[in-house]
């Protein structure tokens, strides 16, 4: 009987010093932005792919990857691809638009954007190339009651508003890709 109480004594000091050693140690987790800045260390060049029939979304692209890398990883961007660490390249898969609503005489009330866009990028310690798609949507009216045409004013910012959703999972594509060997 008072081996009994001995062992649960042990034991409840045994549980008592893992429950604040895992306390105090934490739990492991890291933010997503963690792994990124380390899969995209020194310095990074970003080259876009101009697609012809829409040039002025493109930039726009590369004008937010570059603020993402800066902002959100302090990563170090280049302008010359030799002296890249890291070379990110992007091109404007698809851009469509398409109706989602009629208004009650059949005339388009809503419409929704969407954007698919091909990241990939090679690091020059490591041989190989890592690709991955990333896409994003927004709905938009287009603001007139009596007009149903999407101007080029309207159309350009919400294929803005698509491709920023869209780089979203930038960092959580580049944080997966980390892992993989």
């Amino acid at each position: 009987m008072k081996s009994m109480n001995v062992i649960k004594k042990v034991l409840f000091v045994l549980f008592t010093l893992s429950l604040c050693s895992f306390i105090f140690n934490g739990c492991g987790y890291k933010p997503t932005v963690s792994y990124a800045k380390k899969e995209l260390t020194g310095n990074v060049y970003v080259k876009l792919f101009v697609d012809l029939k829409d040039p002025r979304n493109a930039v726009l692209i590369k004008d937010s990857m570059n603020q993402l890398l800066t902002q959100k990883l302090g990563a170090k961007l280049v302008y010359d691809e030799k002296i890249a660490d890291v070379v990110m390249n992007l091109k404007i898969n698809s851009v469509s638009m398409s109706v989602i609503q009629y208004d009650s005489e059949g005339y388009n009330q809503l419409y929704r954007a969407s954007v698919n866009i091909l990241v990939a990028y090679t690091k020059k310690a490591k041989k190989g190339i890592t690709t991955f798609t990333v896409s994003g949507e927004t709905d938009f009216s287009v603001g007139d009651d009596d007009s149903d045409t999407i101007t080029d004013t309207v159309r350009y910012e919400a294929i803005k508003d698509a491709s920023d959703d869209a780089l979203d999972e930038v960092l959580s594509k580049i944080a997966v890709a980390s892992f993989k060997k």
